[in-house]
């Protein structure tokens, strides 16, 4: 290691560079750049070496060929305490390069343009400066690399104190996020290109390349014992715990942001004012109402024993009556589009609660996968997205047909349904959920579990299985606690069994012909 007295400053994103530069030449730094880059930076009064100059060759094929020269990846990978690199880089005339400063063509931006098109974005897959990275960092002992602008301050402090030179740690560090951000790079290119192909033969890629940034290491795992970190998807535009703002509260847990996720998914669901309470990655309180705080009061009567420490979500912003209600009992996390200035200054006096900002309203679609990880391999499918979008729509498979109290039960509990762990059964009125039967291996015990944990009457509800009855039980179960109409996927061998058993109880029962399982 060294003074740095040669850099090379090639970069797509000019943020800041040309300070960065001016900095460089303070330390008497040479600087050699290309296109772009070396008008931003004589533009800016600063003396530079055009690469052409300094290779010889001049830049061609409209730029695809600007840097792809011995003179520079010689420069960049020769070992400088190597007698015989040392010969050979004289024989040639190949100067040391100290510094690298490159940033790549911004493919993943090209091609996320509703109108980019193939060529378009072939043109912005760069050559030049992945390889220049590369070599850089290969040989980061002798070679200062920088990819990303939020290094450049790091760099230049450190130069200050270190006389013209950047530690051996720094080195290393730099390096490894080098090859961080080629490797997505070019798992962006990949995957984009074999997205054109996916409709010929299969919608999921042959070789999954993931990226994810880490956004927290977390305390521990789902137990103790377990060490875990949280990491978020690049460019996530949906609203999710991912990029959630932490407004106040302890650090989340690995159980925390599970939950979290889950109450989020479920009250976007719903376009009315609703609340969400969540305990153990399954709901235990459903309501909407005209006003938020009276729907949260609805979902915690449904089954306040769980919701005491669950975890909360509102698909509208929390106002203080919601605030003092919530502060009234305890809770681990409560997630929002927002919480007005006098609702967080109530949350203060309960400090340890987690508030999370998702920061924007809750609309729009929603899209992307789902993943769940096995020993040895990884799931890979499309998240449920599935809805309803007419309730009345559906198929009414006994002789009575719903009535619209019924209706608009039923879709209050399809939805629920959808989130709650299988074998799932899911008792509700026209507003809030009476009981939640979860996790079960046989669906008759889910029912009636879902009847053991009702505190609203069961009587004169609406159930939704999130799969087929395989037997009519469920259903003499269901009617001999007062339930009047059925909502499930249909499909069972006996469905006809089934259908006469609700004739039989005068119940109504339609089919959505689509199952929800979720394990």
């Amino acid at each position: 290691m060294g003074k740095i007295r040669r850099a090379l400053i090639s970069v797509s994103d000019k943020r800041e560079i040309s300070s960065f530069a001016r900095r460089l030449a303070d330390f008497n730094v040479e600087i050699i750049s290309t296109g772009g880059t070396a008008r931003t930076l004589i533009e800016s009064g600063l003396t530079i070496t055009e690469i052409s100059d300094f290779t010889g060759f001049p830049e061609m094929l409209d730029g695809r060929v600007k840097t792809l020269h011995p003179k520079v990846h010689g420069g960049l990978l020769g070992i400088r305490d190597n007698p015989e690199h040392r010969r050979q880089m004289n024989e040639y005339g190949i100067k040391p390069i100290d510094m690298v400063v490159v940033n790549l063509y911004p493919f993943e931006k090209t091609i996320n343009k509703s109108d980019c098109t193939l060529e378009e974005a072939i043109e912005n897959i760069d050559i030049g400066g992945p390889a220049m990275l590369r070599s850089a960092a290969k040989n980061f002992k002798e070679v200062v690399v920088i990819t990303d602008p939020d290094d450049y301050q790091l760099v230049a402090d450190e130069m200050e104190r270190l006389d013209g030179d950047v530690s051996a740690e720094t080195r290393y560090i730099l390096a490894m996020k080098v090859f961080q951000h080629t490797s997505r790079y070019d798992s962006i290119i990949s995957r984009y290109l074999e997205s054109r192909v996916w409709s010929r033969e299969s919608k999921f890629p042959q070789i999954l390349t993931l990226q994810f940034e880490k956004e927290q290491d977390l305390r521990y795992g789902e137990n103790p014992h377990q060490r875990a970190a949280f990491y978020r998807e690049f460019n996530v535009k949906e609203p999710c715990v991912a990029t959630a703002r932490q407004l106040q509260g302890k650090e989340l847990s690995f159980n925390n942001i599970l939950d979290a996720n889950s109450a989020l998914e479920l009250v976007k669901e719903f376009a009315e004012t609703s609340a969400v309470i969540i305990k153990h990655n399954n709901p235990c309180g459903v309501a909407r109402a005209e006003r938020l705080v009276e729907a949260y009061r609805m979902a915690r009567e449904v089954d306040p024993v769980s919701a005491f420490g669950g975890v909360i979500a509102f698909n509208h912003i929390v106002d203080a009556e919601t605030a003092k209600e919530i502060t009234s009992t305890f809770v681990e996390v409560v997630i929002a589009p927002g919480f007005t200035e006098e609702s967080i200054e109530i949350f203060k006096s309960k400090k340890d609660i987690r508030l999370l900002d998702i920061g924007a309203e809750i609309k729009g679609e929603s899209q992307g996968v789902d993943m769940k990880k096995v020993v040895g391999g990884l799931i890979y499918q499309d998240r449920d997205l599935g809805k309803i979008e007419d309730i009345k729509a559906l198929r009414v498979v006994t002789r009575r047909t719903p009535t619209d109290s019924e209706y608009r039960a039923m879709e209050l509990a399809w939805k629920v349904c959808k989130h709650v762990k299988s074998n799932a059964i899911v008792y509700s009125n026209p507003d809030v959920v009476v009981g939640i039967g979860a996790g079960q291996m046989s669906r008759v015990d889910s029912a009636k579990i879902g009847i053991m944990k009702a505190r609203f009457p069961v009587k004169g509800t609406v159930i939704a299985s999130d799969a087929f009855f395989p037997f009519r039980d469920s259903i003499d179960a269901a009617s001999e606690a007062g339930v009047t109409a059925i909502i499930q996927p249909g499909g069972s061998l006996r469905d006809e069994e089934v259908i006469h058993a609700a004739d039989e109880h005068g119940m109504a029962m339609v089919f959505t012909g689509m199952r929800h399982f979720r394990h």
